[in-house]
């Protein structure tokens, strides 16, 4: 039902509004979210497999979609990964799955930050994909709490195809009801939502 609504709501309303705006002339040339990644770093847990193991199993519950372990492409002797090990797991959502993310992401899940201002504006990059991380699983409320051993972070990218600025993809997440923060504030606020850590 969620993605069925956010796609209705993207062909109906925001498609209009992002022509009306920007000037297109063809329906096809309004940017659209082509898919979303969500990556969950596991940092010192790759030492323990279960961490890894756990980590996999609450993505794959909060996306709906089966989670991959990451691996370590070359050995970090100072955080004692080998050449290898797991160090985290990704999933990569598109058409139906993504929409249903989306959905319990912008409906439910940001709700339940506790002293939640909105979302960096910052987040974007030259192509106009927008990403942002959020601190704990536990706002998705697939995830018991109660049963969450190891409070875990994970980084949400939104990619964005046929965007020529940063200006359009703000708009369009703005019009699926992304909600960005109006002022960007010097000290961020205690709460279970930031900008992704640089790779």
């Amino acid at each position: 039902m969620g993605a069925v609504h956010l796609l209705e709501i993207y062909k109906k309303q925001i498609v209009p509004q992002m022509m009306k705006k920007f000037g297109y002339k063809n329906p096809l040339q309004v940017p659209r979210i082509e898919k979303v990644s969500v990556n969950m770093g596991v940092g010192k847990g790759a030492e323990d497999v279960k961490i890894v193991e756990a980590a996999q199993a609450e993505l794959s519950l909060i996306t709906g979609q089966h989670a991959v372990i990451t691996r370590a492409k070359k050995a970090i002797s100072n955080f004692k990964i080998r050449e290898n090990a797991p160090v985290g797991c990704r999933v990569t959502l598109r058409r139906r799955t993504m929409y249903e993310f989306l959905e319990r992401l912008l409906r439910v899940a940001l709700p339940r930050v506790r002293d939640f201002r909105g979302l960096s504006p910052r987040g974007f990059d030259r192509a106009g994909n927008y990403s942002f991380g959020i601190h704990e699983q536990n706002i998705f409320p697939e995830v018991e709490a109660d049963r969450v051993t190891r409070v875990q972070g994970m980084d949400v990218t939104i990619v964005i195809k046929g965007s020529r600025s940063k200006e359009e993809s703000k708009e369009l997440l703005t019009l699926f009801g992304v909600p960005f923060r109006t002022r960007i504030e010097k000290a961020a606020p205690a709460a279970a939502v930031a900008e992704p850590a640089p790779a």
